[in-house]
């Protein structure tokens, strides 16, 4: 529903508008359920239902046999779901009084009945299709001329979205937290963590992630910037409490006084850096213009404070100073002075020397470059200028007298830290290549047996199908009925056709470069000659925007794009498409992936980087029957996958895991419900996670400090 503003445009470009005739025939539908409602009152509709519950009652056995054996239309083709009241004689011969009606009620309950395999189970929008045609055939005083014209389609069913439902019952207990034996302090150190601030993973991982760590048993801090630019979000920071200690840092020429708030979730101390530097219009990195021109000098001062607060910041009543052994954790180059400050600064002089340093790096594309002359302004020893500076290949160079020094805080951190982490096992290998290493790679070579990756995990809670607020219904891995009502739900919020039969695919993401959606762009024409629905939601270059606004416009009936972001409408696509499509060309983790496996929505994706570390490709010779059994051992080869991965970043490659993943959707029904399977029962949490981190911090405490 391309729309940069609710409402602003759709309209003109007739996003959410069906034609003259179908709108008639909606409210046809609409007014004849109205009359029927009238003209059959509440007592007729008492008695109806405690006849077919008591016809129910006495032929559940001839039920067990009909079921999945009737024909749609006569066409010979078994039907699963077929209902009581077909099933049931005594109804049919009630049925049978008027022929019309019958014909009507048989083709409702085939378009009920004939569901994939994945959505069997009882569903609000099943028992209202059975509802409605129980009440066509028993009605009989409606006229002849009245039910020719009555028209029942997907849409009768469907008219309004249900209310939400009661959650299901959780399916599985949440596996228990073990306890680690070697606590530790540790403190992440990050330009962002949501909830507070947040432009992308890298504040779901400092959010999430140190709470995770807490309920092992470590002691967790996580030092952020107090951000101020004018928005609703500034009022997240009204619980953080000011610790009244002022920390004075040198650098750029002068000294600097820092502020530090404090604020307790989930066992974590959020610690807020406070300076005027950080209370602008805009957002976190830049605003309209571009990025700010002073980012070096707001993330040292963030470095720096960041190294006092252990030292400082006595919590009353919740313990006492982090002190000095402690685990840094420095993520991206706006920490990347950590590693380097604790080296030359502090270990020197006696202090950290227990504390090891990790440099996390989210994406090596954004390194903190700047001109070589701005090394004096970074507060570091003159003797530890070797360990920032980067000199750029000649081709990369402005001119022949361009000597291409500069100082490079990310280089400094791979270089000074104990050890590097980034966030899956095939970034970490990738950033060691010519093309994945931005310049970085010789160096993390060198460094590679202190190199690791770790996926990320997601928060359980709130990517949970079974108690998601913004979805139509709930559902859980042992009952997908609830799925197909979020996929109704949708394509009717999306004004697409209702249709069960087809694969509804979304994207979800930036519309830049890396996410890859002018490769949807390139491959949309022979998508659209499948029989598919695609919806896309997301901002970014506004040749991508203007793309989503055409392809709307020119397929009416099989696209919607939404410029813009909406969390609610994230989570209803995460829920009610079939598909999601990830066709980045790098993507260090990612973790819409994670989510859409979370909610039995299989991903086709590129095989890059943390996707291809987090999908298992599609195994047509998987055993379908173990894995929906439970019993499958998917490190034997009995798993079937969970998604389509392709290598080539071209549309051809695209449009082969599009089509293959159609044909299973269609073919072989049961082979789609244990892929599902196999894609929600993975342990995708971050309790997951956090042992991985815990084991990489002990291996680097093992070890003596790399520099200093």
């Amino acid at each position: 529903m391309s729309r940069e503003v609710p409402g602003a445009r759709a309209c003109e470009r007739g996003a959410w508008r069906l034609d003259a005739g179908r709108r008639m025939r909606g409210r046809a539908r609409r007014d004849g359920t109205r009359g029927r409602t009238t003209r059959v009152d509440a007592r007729a509709r008492e008695d109806v239902r405690a006849r077919i519950e008591a016809l129910r009652a006495e032929n559940e056995a001839l039920r067990a046999e009909v079921m999945g054996k009737r024909s749609l239309g006569g066409g010979g083709e078994a039907i699963e779901g077929t209902t009581e009241a077909t099933a049931n004689p005594a109804v049919a011969a009630v049925e049978a009084k008027d022929e019309a009606d019958v014909e009507v009620t048989e083709r409702a309950n085939a378009y009920v009945g004939d569901l994939p395999i994945a959505y069997e189970g009882e569903s609000e929008y099943g028992a209202k299709a059975k509802a409605a045609a129980t009440e066509m055939a028993m009605e009989t005083t409606e006229t002849t001329e009245t039910r020719e014209r009555r028209e029942p389609d997907t849409a009768m069913f469907a008219e309004e979205v249900p209310e939400r439902p009661t959650p299901v019952p959780v399916t599985s207990e949440r596996a228990s937290v073990e306890k680690t034996e070697k606590p530790m302090n540790i403190v992440f150190v990050s330009s962002e963590v949501a909830p507070w601030s947040k432009t992308g993973g890298l504040g779901d991982v400092c959010g999430a992630l140190p709470q995770a760590l807490v309920a092992r048993g470590h002691r967790v801090m996580v030092i952020s910037p107090k951000y101020q630019n004018g928005s609703k979000a500034d009022a997240l920071y009204n619980g953080a409490l000011d610790t009244c200690t002022r920390a004075k840092i040198g650098c750029f020429g002068a000294e600097h006084e820092v502020g530090f708030f404090h604020q307790i979730k989930n066992g974590v101390d959020y610690v807020f850096v406070d300076h005027a530097s950080f209370h602008r219009k805009g957002s976190l990195y830049g605003d309209s213009f571009g990025v700010y021109g002073d980012n070096q000098f707001r993330f040292t001062l963030l470095a720096h404070a960041a190294c006092e607060a252990p030292l400082q910041l006595a919590f009353e009543g919740c313990g006492d100073r982090y002190g000095k052994d402690i685990v840094f954790v420095a993520n991206d180059w706006h920490a990347g002075l950590v590693p380097t400050l604790v080296a030359s600064k502090y270990r020197p002089h006696g202090v950290y020397r227990d504390a090891r340093t990790i440099c996390a790096i989210h994406n090596i594309f954004h390194q903190g470059v700047e001109p070589s002359t701005t090394f004096p302004c970074l507060g570091v020893p003159t003797e530890w200028y070797g360990a920032l500076e980067y000199q750029y290949p000649h081709h990369m160079r402005a001119h022949e007298l361009d000597e291409g020094r500069v100082v490079n805080i990310l280089k400094g951190a791979i270089a000074t830290s104990d050890r590097v982490l980034t966030v899956s096992q095939g970034y970490a290998y990738e950033i060691t290549t010519p093309e994945g290493g931005k310049g970085m790679e010789g160096l993390l070579l060198s460094r590679a047996n202190k190199l690791d990756g770790i996926a990320n995990g997601i928060d359980m809670d709130e990517w949970n199908p079974e108690a998601d607020p913004d979805c139509a219904a709930p559902y859980s891995v042992i009952d997908l009925a609830g799925k197909l009502e979020c996929k109704r739900a949708l394509q009717k919020e999306l004004g697409l056709p209702e249709r069960d039969d087809v694969p509804l695919m979304g994207f979800i993401g930036r519309l830049d470069w890396q996410k890859g959606p002018d490769l949807l762009q390139q491959a949309l024409h022979d998508m659209m000659r499948e029989d598919i629905q695609v919806v896309m939601l997301g901002s970014g270059l506004p040749e991508l925007e203007d793309f989503m606004r055409w392809a709307e416009g020119e397929y009416k009936d099989k696209f919607r794009g939404w410029v813009g972001f909406s969390v609610p409408m994230a989570h209803r696509i995460t829920a009610g498409c079939d598909l999601l499509l990830m066709p980045s060309r790098f993507e260090p983790c990612g973790l819409n992936q994670l989510y859409a496996m979370r909610y039995g929505t299989l991903p086709i994706a590129h095989a890059t980087g943390g996707l291809k570390d987090t999908i298992t490709p599609h195994n047509a010779f998987g055993d379908a029957d173990k894995v929906l059994a439970g019993t499958a051992d998917v490190n034997q080869g009995e798993g079937v996958g969970t998604g389509w991965l392709f290598n080539d970043m071209n549309a051809d490659a695209l449009m082969w895991a599009i089509r293959s993943a159609c044909d299973v959707y269609r073919s072989d029904k049961k082979f789609w419900r244990a892929m599902q399977t196999q894609a929600m029962t993975q342990d995708l949490s971050w309790n997951n996670a956090a042992r991985k981190w815990e084991q990489v911090f002990e291996w680097a405490k093992m070890d003596p400090p790399h520099c200093g």
